[in-house]
């Protein structure tokens, strides 16, 4: 009766998500449209609160060290929640076992793209400078343990192509040198990638995904395009410090789904290549421990590492 009567009350006070990458990144842009509405439906504050860095984990580890009490809550990409915990060493928490899953919000696919100034049409004139010239291509990432630096690592693994990762503080940045030919190449997710792509000041090689993307139905995946078996997919969710009380988890959930079901955020998720995801805190919670174990192998095999 107790815990009915603190979700029942639940929110009282502004609600802080914590958002591990920098504002304008691709988390960050789908956070913000997942907390408005959230804003408009439970009639309190989210407060979004960036804190990038540490491939990822340093938002993260704030966030799961604290107060159980449903107010601070975490927007995590799979980069937090799955690569980033298999690279980063000495982390005081385990996303397994001091995080909690509220709900999955997104599912995805990152854009590879080549700067406007390479002659690069196709993945395949990609691989064939590369290895004909190597180490004198970059890649832009948003950061060391991010979707972009490992995909584009296994990338790499899967090509024999040698190119220089140049890791940045958020994806904005990256795709800032990106589009004035400071480095050649990035591979990041959909949502902050396509208005540069659909505007011409980028452009779209492949989708890492095993399908094609409904916002790019012209490009092919990586897979198509000449890498077999590539298969990068991205996505982001909501998860609490373990100890949440399960009433407010469910509640949240509830919200969440809710919001994500509304035709408005669904229709602006899609145009940036996000689609919505509505499942349980269970079925999140197993997803995120086959993507860790996914993940984990995609690392030891591609090698990639915190630069």
């Amino acid at each position: 009766m107790a815990a009915a009567s603190v979700a029942a009350d639940y929110p009282t006070r502004p609600i802080r998500l914590i958002v591990p990458q920098a504002a304008g990144s691709a988390s960050d842009n789908v956070a913000r449209l997942v907390a408005a509405e959230l804003v408009r439906q439970m009639q309190h504050q989210v407060v979004i609160d960036n804190r990038p860095g540490g491939a990822l984990m340093i938002g993260m580890e704030l966030m799961a060290h604290a107060p159980p009490d449903g107010y601070t809550i975490g927007y995590g990409p799979v980069g937090a929640l799955a690569i980033g915990p298999n690279m980063v060493r000495g982390l005081t928490f385990s996303v397994l076992k001091d995080l909690q899953p509220i709900a999955q919000t997104t599912t995805g696919s990152m854009l590879l793209a080549a700067a406007p100034s390479t002659p690069f049409k196709s993945v395949r004139d990609v691989i064939d400078y590369a290895k004909q010239y190597p180490d004198k291509l970059s890649n832009a990432s948003s950061g060391n343990g991010t979707p972009g630096h490992v995909g584009f690592e296994l990338f790499k693994y899967m090509t024999g192509a040698r190119i220089v990762h140049i890791p940045y503080k958020g994806g904005a940045a990256g795709i800032i040198d990106l589009i004035a030919g400071q480095v050649q190449l990035m591979m990041e997710s959909s949502n902050s990638m396509t208005p540069h792509v659909k505007s011409g000041k980028v452009r779209g090689l492949a989708v890492s995904s095993p399908t094609r993307s409904p916002a790019f139905p012209e490009l092919p995946t990586i897979a198509e395009a000449g890498v077999p078996g590539y298969d990068a997919t991205t996505w982001t969710g909501i998860v609490a410090p373990a100890g949440v009380p399960k009433a407010i988890v469910t509640k949240l959930n509830a919200e969440i789904n809710t919001a994500l079901a509304t035709p408005a955020l669904r229709e602006k998720l899609l145009a940036i290549g996000s689609e919505p995801v509505i499942g349980t805190p269970a079925q999140f919670g197993e997803f995120i421990r086959k993507e860790n174990a996914k993940w984990a192998d995609v690392i030891k095999r591609s090698g990639a590492k915190v630069d």
